[in-house]
């Protein structure tokens, strides 16, 4: 405790924050958990379901995330950031209790899509959240080092704990993670309405929506009137984003690429090792535990030093950095070699975690940034649907290698595209360019 108090400034640990932290671990515990460890077996082993349902229940979660994740954003700026949070929570808590009691194709795929619609929320709120407790101390990047190790944390711990329950019995198994979804609702509770003074939250809603001030953050604000007047929001809260969001075209691409890369090895990477590299599963796993904590040990660290210095370098050497050691390994067999590669990958993405979402923080116009976080957190998943599909006709086609030059390519296009915009864009407050 002592230490993460020295990595972490002691300002950046308000109870919004951890109550954020929290959330996002037990989230990702319980997603990590079904998607990696029990949905694949308990379909196929138990319920006796096809590849075919399996396959369709995977997509509709994905496919519910990253669809749901603009309307997200934009409900957090009308209806308020813990109603928003609560909301999908609780979807996702229905979610799990859908899976858990009914044994149908049909009812695992709809708990499966529910479970990406609820989950839809969690990135845009918790942008929004740190933006707002960090808006004053400047220290955007050293929050994106420590949601994102609660979020790999989870994501990681998930399988590994459920696969010890697992031979116990499935119910156990269903009760924890539903025991978790619940602590998180109520954890949601302490979080507060909106994430901004609520002079500005008066102020925003009269300049994006025309709705009087006293109407802010309010839900029956966004539905009086009916469609006619969602309808309308819409089309204002599209003629403010564009007039207002000065980025450049390039930007857009580069969200896509930036979890295309990923997508790409998402479903060949251990296919790669075992068939390839002949790895057993337990060398494997040392693999991914060795090359997720390097990346783990790094984001603090990096996200501090992007505070102070800015993201232009950081990136440009993550990027670099990510595009050869993805591509060396594709091609090299010698272990010390591949060992090597591993954790310089995970340095590489120590580099771009904390620090790619900190230089898109800094692009956000004023007044509707939950909507905008919302549309390019769908525009970089839509790298993540994309690229596992790509990814298994590249290695049928093309042989084991070429999802790894994919990747790196991608990167390296990455690369380049961030040279060209961070030459563009200025620096954030209190940041000389560098």
């Amino acid at each position: 405790m002592e230490l993460t108090a020295k990595l972490v400034n002691k300002k950046l640990l308000t109870p919004t924050f951890v109550s954020l932290w929290i959330i996002m671990f037990l989230v990702e515990f319980v997603k990590g958990a079904l998607i990696v460890a029990i949905l694949p077996v308990y379909m196929g082993d138990v319920l006796k379901l096809s590849a075919f349902a399996i396959g369709l229940s995977f997509s509709c979660q994905y496919i519910g995330d990253n669809l749901f994740r603009s309307p997200a954003g934009w409900l957090i700026e009308r209806i308020g950031f813990r109603l928003t949070m609560t909301i999908g929570l609780c979807i996702t808590f229905g979610a799990v209790f859908i899976i858990t009691v009914m044994k149908t194709m049909g009812f695992i795929v709809l708990g499966c899509a529910l479970l990406g619609i609820g989950t839809a929320p969690l990135w845009p709120c918790v942008l929004m959240g740190i933006t707002a407790v960090t808006e004053e101390n400047k220290n955007f990047g050293t929050a994106m080092g420590v949601i994102q190790i609660s979020s790999l944390g989870g994501t990681g711990l998930g399988p590994v704990i459920i696969n010890f329950l697992v031979s116990v019995s499935y119910t156990l198994v269903f009760w924890v993670l539903l025991g978790c979804m619940g602590l998180v609702i109520l954890v949601s509770l302490f979080l507060p309405r909106r994430t901004n003074r609520p002079e500005d939250d008066a102020a925003e809603t009269m300049k994006v929506s025309g709705a009087p001030a006293a109407s802010a953050g309010a839900p029956d604000g966004l539905w009086r009137g009916g469609l006619a007047r969602i309808w309308q929001n819409i089309r204002e809260t599209h003629r403010n984003i564009r007039t207002h969001l000065k980025v450049s075209p390039l930007l857009y691409p580069a969200l896509f690429l930036q979890s295309f890369a990923v997508g790409l090895l998402t479903p060949v990477i251990t296919l790669f090792v075992r068939s390839e590299l002949g790895l057993s599963p337990e060398a494997f796993s040392l693999m991914l535990i060795t090359g997720g904590g390097v990346t783990v040990l790094g984001l603090i660290p990096i996200g501090k030093l992007v505070d102070r210095y800015g993201t232009r370098r950081f990136l440009n050497t993550g990027f670099a950095l990510a595009a050869v050691s993805v591509g060396l390994f594709a091609f090299m067999r010698p272990m010390p070699v591949v060992w090597l590669l591993v954790m310089l990958i995970g340095v590489s993405y120590a580099f771009i975690l904390p620090t790619w979402d900190t230089m898109i923080s800094h692009l956000l116009p004023e007044g509707e940034k939950g909507t905008v976080w919302g549309l390019f957190l769908t525009i970089q998943g839509s790298g993540m649907v994309v690229g596992p599909i790509v990814s298994g006709k590249m290695w049928d086609a093309l042989g084991a290698p070429a999802p790894f030059l994919a990747s790196s390519i991608s990167m390296a296009l990455l690369f380049f595209i961030h040279l060209f915009i961070s030459r563009k864009q200025p620096a954030p407050p209190g940041v000389s360019p560098r």
